[in-house]
């Protein structure tokens, strides 16, 4: 009787096993900086904001790059794409997977809507595993903040003004009337 018990108890469980998991809230493949290329750019062209536990790194992105695959939607070129560096040196492979789970939980809690066009790379410091995930979640969100309002104001910087167009883009020559006439010559 035990047995009949016990066999209809893990019948039970692999009914439950057996069902396909509920879809969860993931963090999209279009929201994520992939290529090698990419982080290099970010690291080596970008900005930086430092808060206690991490480090984050910022890119703009031009608005005329075309998306990388025929299959994207429009959002790939649109908001922000992230992207994580967890190093050796802040410890083995469980807190460095540990650490990382908790970055991409934050960002996708706390991802704002498409804004700015900007490359992102999180570097989080060792202190992140310790730090309480209410905090992570508060840097996170103002570290995304701090990158809307810079590079909105960069890009209002660089509006064309009226100055920089009057003069045509392939003209390397002197403006006219301003050449002095030749030694020697009769103008």
């Amino acid at each position: 009787m035990a047995d009949a018990v016990l066999g209809v108890a893990t019948e039970k469980l692999r009914v439950h096993f057996a069902m396909p998991p509920e879809k969860t809230a993931r963090f999209p493949r279009a929201a994520r900086l992939l290529r090698h290329a990419d982080f290099e750019r970010v690291y080596k062209q970008g900005r930086r904001h430092f808060s206690a536990s991490l480090t984050v790194f910022y890119w703009p992105r031009p608005q005329t790059q075309p998306p990388v695959t025929s299959t994207a939607s429009s959002s790939s070129t649109a908001g922000l794409r992230i992207g994580f560096t967890v190093g050796r040196a802040l410890g083995g492979a469980v807190q460095r997977n540990r650490m990382k789970r908790r970055l991409r939980e934050a960002v996708r809690m706390s991802l704002p809507h498409p804004g700015v066009a900007a490359d992102v790379v999180i570097n989080p410091k060792k202190s992140l595993l310790t730090t309480d995930f209410a905090a992570v979640l508060n840097e996170i969100t103002r570290a995304f903040a701090v990158i809307e309002q810079k590079l909105s104001q960069t890009t209002s910087e660089k509006a064309p003004t009226e100055a920089s167009t009057n003069r045509t883009a392939g003209a390397r020559g002197p403006k006219p009337g301003s050449r002095k006439p030749e030694a020697g010559s009769r103008a």
